[in-house]
């Protein structure tokens, strides 16, 4: 076994000597970043040829990851940390590839996995082994598909072999519907025309479609059009009752579903929502898939939100593409109504994490402390993250501009202290901190950002 810095693992048994097996390797392995590992290690094997054999391999293996990202889509290398278990005391490294067992290295060139591990948590890796100085612009996989299946009551991951090259995304022929534009599918939408996506958009208020029209999107009238002209019609609304009501309302998507087609609810529901859905879908001869995202409307912009996904495994698959266009990575969770159930707890215990920040904050200045101090202190600490330096830094310049809205964590967190009341399970934090936002609505903060809870503790 090696193992890798983060704690993937990777076994020697899947390894096969390089020169031998590249042909047979390359017709099995038809793909672009299989190609691409190959043709880095015969520039290796170029530069290393003719030169002194180098010295022992130390514990350094590299990871070969495929970064995809919309603006560059450079191979990447990674650290391993030094503390896997070693090949043998002596071994040097060689070139291998596949899947049979591998003897003992003999030579000084990289060490390369190219076929999966299909228990690998972090299944599109090449491992590399190499004696010279890694890159200096080392940076860890940004862009990666994973697939989380309940087998026999234990959780394994896979990757959905659906990664970008060079920064390119082959879309779907497939029709894409898109219901509703607000913060998070404004920017869905706007990530999955840039990468060649054809779209059907529909929103409550029809002003809101204009700019994406002028993008190239079409414009369905109805709920029930998009769902009638698009073969994959995503939505992302922001309660419970509204997503029902676009299914099942008049002119709602039930009335366009056919036999094939695929319905994807975004938005961030409770399970029985859900559950609710999938069935009303499914009795049309219609494929259901939920896919809530955790994110904000920057990262939805960006085309770097997270993709929870359940239901029909076919269904995302299909949507392998789109998922790309707009998240860094896309989890599968099983059965309809898991997704629902984990985002419920992400954001709960974001709301629940960013009200205790605006209560230290506070606190902070109540006893007659720098809230720029405190929040440089916690900056250099274990809870540093890119979440508290952003909403601290705005609440102390006043700027409440929403990036995710108060009204909605507010909702979260009712529907996860309603999902623990149901399971018989004590979330006393998140509600207490449910208390805090409800009195953040009172003071009407609800069309701004979460960070606006801060204002309950001032008023």
């Amino acid at each position: 076994w090696y193992k890798q810095g983060h704690g993937a693992w990777i076994k020697v048994e899947q390894l096969k000597p390089y020169h031998p097996h590249k042909e047979e390797m390359i017709k099995i392995n038809k793909g672009k970043r299989f190609q691409q590992a190959v043709d880095a290690v015969e520039d290796f094997l170029k530069k290393a040829k003719g030169k002194e054999q180098v010295s022992e391999v130390e514990g350094r293996l590299f990871v070969e990851q495929q970064r995809v990202e919309k603006s560059s889509g450079n191979v990447e290398m990674g650290l391993l940390g030094p503390s896997y278990p070693r090949l043998q005391p002596s071994v040097k490294a060689g070139v291998w590839m596949g899947t049979s067992p591998a003897p003992t290295p003999a030579i000084n060139t990289p060490l390369v996995v190219l076929q999966p591990v299909k228990d690998d948590p972090h299944f599109h890796h090449f491992l590399l082994s190499q004696s010279e100085k890694p890159a200096s612009s080392m940076e860890p996989i940004s862009k990666r598909l994973k697939i989380i299946e309940e087998v026999t009551g234990s959780t394994s991951i896979q990757a959905a072999d659906s990664t970008a090259i060079n920064g390119s995304i082959t879309p779907t022929d497939k029709r894409i519907g898109f219901l509703g534009l607000g913060l998070m599918g404004s920017g869905i939408v706007s990530n999955l025309l840039k990468m060649g996506h054809v779209v059907t958009v529909w929103n409550r208020t029809a002003e809101k479609c204009d700019l994406f029209i002028q993008e190239g999107a079409r414009l369905g009238r109805t709920p029930a059009e998009v769902a009638s002209m698009c073969d994959i019609t995503f939505s992302c609304v922001s309660d419970p009752k509204a997503a029902r009501d676009l299914v099942l309302g008049p002119s709602g998507v039930l009335q366009g579903i056919r036999p094939g087609k695929c319905y994807i609810e975004m938005s961030t529901v409770d399970p029985e929502t859900i559950t609710e859905l999938s069935q009303v879908i499914t009795s049309r001869g219609g494929r259901f898939l939920e896919a809530p995202v955790a994110g904000s409307q920057q990262l939805s912009n960006d085309g770097m939100l997270v993709i929870l996904a359940a239901g029909d495994r076919t269904v995302y698959e299909d949507c392998s593409s789109c998922f790309q266009a707009m998240g860094k990575t896309s989890f599968f969770l099983g059965e309809a109504g898991n997704a629902a159930r984990m985002m419920l707890i992400l954001n709960m215990v974001q709301g629940s994490f960013m009200a205790t920040i605006a209560e230290g904050l506070t606190l902070a200045q109540a006893t007659g402390q720098s809230q720029q101090t405190f929040l440089d202190i916690l900056c250099q600490g274990q809870m540093a993250s890119t979440f508290v330096d952003q909403k601290c830094q705005n609440i102390l310049q006043g700027n409440f501009k929403p990036d995710y809205y108060l009204k909605h964590i507010q909702k979260d967190l009712r529907l996860a202290i309603s999902m623990g009341d149901m399971a018989n399970h004590p979330t006393p934090m998140a509600a207490a901190a449910n208390e805090v936002y409800k009195r953040a609505k009172a003071l009407d903060q609800s069309d701004n950002d979460i960070s606006a809870v801060y204002r309950a503790y001032i008023h």
